[in-house]
């Protein structure tokens, strides 16, 4: 009697163990599926509106025009937690300059002064997603760096390369297996660029907000 119930009894165990074997291997290939289905790799143009905030510092007050730009990225996501991307962005940036009220020093006789540039922003980015059907939306965070060049003038200084933070967000809609569109918005923040001979820096960090939307190639 006691053999026929340890018998009983290993039975059970070994049925229990392959049931929870088999539930794990299932819940395996379940997540790996998913883990497929949120595997992404894109390459994305972009178009924005560049809205950069003025600083004031050191005796000037230096005011950025806003101006269209674009974007390029590329973008590879294995899942809704891990996910990379490289983005290179160009807008317009002149930057209008004139001496700050109350701390101007001897830059107060100075005539406010207005330069023409370009803004390049590079970008390397974490991206976090999760696929939803056709959409996807995402957030993004990083470093990167500006490099804004001054048009040739008596007036400009050298090139300036500034470290960036970068931050944002969107959603991706797909309305084919390879295209989609993309709607972001993005914060690029640094140190304002020193541009100008004649008016010193200010030292304040300054926000390059871009909404943007674009089309994007899946392969």
């Amino acid at each position: 009697m006691r053999k026929k119930w340890m018998l009983a009894v290993a039975t059970v165990i070994g049925i229990a163990a392959l049931s929870s074997l088999a539930a794990y291997a299932q819940g395996a290939a379940a997540q790996k599926k998913t883990n497929a289905s949120e595997a992404q790799t894109d390459v994305a143009a972009n178009f924005y509106q560049a809205m950069t905030s003025s600083t004031s510092g050191n005796g000037t007050v230096q005011t950025p025009k806003n101006a269209m730009g674009g974007m390029l990225e590329v973008r590879h996501i294995l899942s809704s937690v891990i996910g990379y991307e490289f983005t290179y962005s160009f807008n317009p940036a002149d930057q209008s300059f004139k001496p700050q009220v109350d701390n101007c020093g001897y830059r107060c006789n100075n005539q406010p002064l207005t330069m023409t540039a370009g803004a390049n922003i590079f970008g390397f980015d974490w991206v976090f997603s999760k696929q939803y059907g056709n959409l996807r939306p995402f957030a993004v965070g990083g470093l990167g760096f500006t490099a804004t060049v001054p048009s040739s003038s008596a007036y400009a200084a050298n090139n300036t390369v500034r470290p960036t933070y970068i931050f944002g967000g969107g959603v991706d809609f797909g309305f084919s297996e390879h295209l989609g569109v993309r709607a972001q918005v993005r914060d690029n923040i640094a140190k304002a660029p020193a541009l100008s001979l004649y008016y010193s820096p200010t030292g304040a960090y300054t926000g390059v907000i871009q909404p943007m939307g674009g089309v994007y190639y899946r392969f």
